[in-house]
């Protein structure tokens, strides 16, 4: 059963990220065009649904890092009788907690085997009643990815803002800490 649902959720991929990515600024719009779906249904560590709809278009390292983090959650939420909040909150993919509702890939830099893609994004508050619209967040991150035989592939982002309340460093080394702090 669980073979044919992972079947089925792999075929429900967007057809841009069954595709091998020759071309790194391909490869950021592939993972975009999965995240931007899918980042404002739940924070923090992807559920092994997004997972596997995200598994495509990352490298083998980083979707191993994903899972590993997310067993680490799942020890703590285990471990623990009270509910206890996710290590992460938020949108673990961009600088800012909220995430992006707007993108734009610039240039990409490939030195051998890796790209870096910078990416200008954006956020704009949903419309609240009775109150006056927000001015959209602007900020810059960037994607690094890595060369596989399947093509190019996410392996990293960098988050190059410094929100005062949003993620800082890269998203490797929050997902390594995770993993750490919950053997």
């Amino acid at each position: 059963m669980k073979a044919v649902l992972f079947i089925a959720l792999v075929l429900a991929a967007p057809a841009a990220a069954q595709a091998p990515a020759s071309d790194p600024a391909a490869a950021v719009e592939a993972f975009y065009a999965i995240y931007g779906p899918l980042h404002g249904q739940r924070g923090g560590i992807p559920d092994a649904t997004a997972r596997v709809r995200y598994a495509p278009v990352l490298s083998p390292r980083l979707n191993k890092q994903l899972v590993e983090a997310a067993a680490a959650q799942a020890r703590l939420t285990a471990k623990v009788k009270n509910a206890v909040p996710p290590m992460l909150e938020g949108d673990i993919f961009s600088s800012l907690f909220e995430g992006a509702s707007a993108w734009k890939v610039g240039a990409c830099q490939v030195t051998a085997n890796i790209a870096r893609c910078p990416v200008a994004l954006s956020y704009t508050p949903p419309p609240v009643a009775n109150r006056k619209a927000e001015k959209p967040a602007n900020w810059n991150d960037t994607v690094l990815l890595v060369a596989t035989p399947q093509g190019w592939k996410v392996d990293d982002v960098i988050y190059d803002t410094g929100f005062a309340f949003g993620n800082t460093g890269r998203l490797s080394s929050m997902l390594a800490m995770v993993v750490a702090a919950l053997p």
